[in-house]
């Protein structure tokens, strides 16, 4: 795992596979709830992905699933208005790996999971994502203005 300072969506631009941080709650009309931070940011870039993550969790629950656009869910939360959950974070570490895996990812950016709004200890956080993550994976941390 490496960690890098800058902009994930510069990332995305130049190729990699970027992750958001995600919740499993989905509205009345089948989409996903995606009202902060990076979640917000790809909902604005690509508004599709709302009814796209919203049939996935709809269909298979809160996983690591892979949108398109060169963009996969990170389930941190089950609702977000909740504390994120460490087991989650740990369960999506897992199924991140295994899909980069499976479709031979080079470069996958994760921003630091529920570190942002969801108030959690960067440096508790790291050592999960340090058991599961090689060096194909950049955890980045936003470059200040």
């Amino acid at each position: 795992m490496k960690e890098i300072i800058g902009d994930m969506w510069q990332e995305h631009a130049e190729g990699a596979v970027v992750a958001i941080t995600t919740n499993g709650a989905v509205n009345k009309v089948g989409r996903a709830v995606m009202l902060r931070g990076c979640a917000r940011q790809a909902r604005e870039h690509f508004p599709e992905l709302m009814k796209t993550l919203g049939s996935l969790i709809s269909q298979h629950g809160n996983h690591v699933f892979d949108l398109g656009h060169q963009i996969v869910s990170f389930p941190v939360e089950t609702d977000p208005y909740q504390v994120p959950e460490m087991g989650l974070i740990e369960q999506s570490c897992r199924e991140l790996v295994e899909l980069a895996d499976y479709k031979g990812w080079q470069k996958v950016v994760v921003p630091r999971p529920g570190c942002g709004g969801g108030g959690l200890e960067w440096l508790e956080v790291k050592t999960i994502l340090e058991r599961h993550f090689d060096e194909r994976f950049h955890v980045v941390t936003i470059q200040e203005q």
